[in-house]
């Protein structure tokens, strides 16, 4: 979980920032998509590899 109170901005310099462009914004959700996605792929391979989740029972 991300620390929420990481961020040492102060609330004057958020509120007046300009908004995200849609361009920028298109960038940061494939860089999102793209970490969830490898995320993903490691955990189905922890799990491929792992022999508590194999089907055979010893």
């Amino acid at each position: 979980m991300r620390n929420n109170y990481a961020n040492t901005a102060q609330l004057k310099e958020l509120m007046t920032a300009p908004p995200m462009t849609a361009a920028r914004h298109a960038e940061v959700m494939r860089q999102r998509n793209a970490r969830r996605r490898m995320l993903e792929e490691a955990r189905e391979a922890k799990k491929a590899d792992d022999p508590v989740f194999d089907g055979d029972k010893r």
